[in-house]
């Protein structure tokens, strides 16, 4: 059941959420206030557009109450502000050898977890690593299980280069893969899912701009996924990733130990427009 409720006292009947709503299953009733009726509610896409819309707070659905959502109104980012941390961002790969708050790690999941999916499907999976004493065990399993492939000579063709990094770990404790990082975030979803990898890829990039206003950094990790992927798949029972799921991307993070100054250009963006 969708719990669908409307508050009589608040309702204006405006007809906002039944406008709005992408299904169009909801309607006015004989009393006029709006309503899903049963025979319609299994079409409902459960993204909660009527709550979101409704100018009084007077429609809760899903068991969600909207007094206890934010306000939108006045309360937007600064544009330029905005602008500044997404011209800013960096991928950091410098840390600090401390563990982030838990309570910030689950902010910063909780937030990246309202991310749009194809269809609102929302099956991406977070598999963490939220303890730096814990990454250090991963680390070692990873780049000894490299060592091995390495040593072997059974690294493909194409990522012969991972030789030269468990090098550079084994002779001078140099971590390329993770960057000392002392946290790892990866995003998987359902390979059926309507949308798997772009759904992974928005998660983590709401979670790394949200991250880098908190003062956490960053870094888009291809060199484990990489690793997971194709050298080392057995990584992935160790982060309790299902067979079935399609790995988006991995994500290292923590507190940097550097701070960057000042926005980079990479230049004007490339448009091409349509012409009819």
């Amino acid at each position: 059941m969708l719990q669908f409720h409307i508050n009589t006292e608040k309702c204006t009947r405006c007809g906002l959420c039944i406008d709005d709503c992408p299904a169009s299953i909801i309607e006015f009733n004989d009393d006029n206030l709006p309503t899903i009726t049963v025979k319609k509610q299994d079409s409902c896409y459960k993204c909660q557009h009527c709550l979101a819309i409704c100018p009084t707070a007077a429609l809760s659905i899903l068991g969600h109450d909207p007094l206890q959502s934010r306000s939108l109104i006045d309360a937007l980012p600064d544009p330029d502000r905005l602008e500044t941390l997404i011209r800013g961002r960096r991928s950091v790969r410098r840390y600090r050898d401390e563990n982030l708050d838990p309570a910030l790690i689950r902010r910063l999941l909780d937030t990246a977890w309202q991310s749009p999916t194809g269809v609102n499907d929302r099956r991406v999976r977070f598999s963490l690593i939220d303890r730096r004493e814990e990454l250090d065990i991963f680390r070692k399993e990873t780049y000894e299980a490299l060592g091995r492939l390495a040593t072997a000579d059974k690294l493909p063709e194409e990522r012969k280069f991972f030789a030269g990094i468990v090098n550079r770990w084994q002779e001078q404790g140099i971590d390329i893969i993770f960057r000392g990082a002392p946290h790892l975030l990866v995003a998987s979803a359902p390979r059926d899912a309507a949308t798997p990898l772009p759904d992974c890829l928005i998660s983590l990039a709401y979670f790394e701009l949200f991250a880098q206003s908190l003062g956490v950094g960053t870094v888009w990790n291809g060199l484990f996924k990489w690793t997971i992927d194709e050298l080392v798949p057995q990584l992935r029972q160790r982060l309790n990733i299902p067979d079935q799921h399609l790995i988006g991307y991995a994500m290292a993070f923590g507190k940097p130990a550097i701070q960057y100054e000042r926005t980079i250009d990479h230049g004007p963006a490339e448009i091409v427009r349509f012409k009819g």
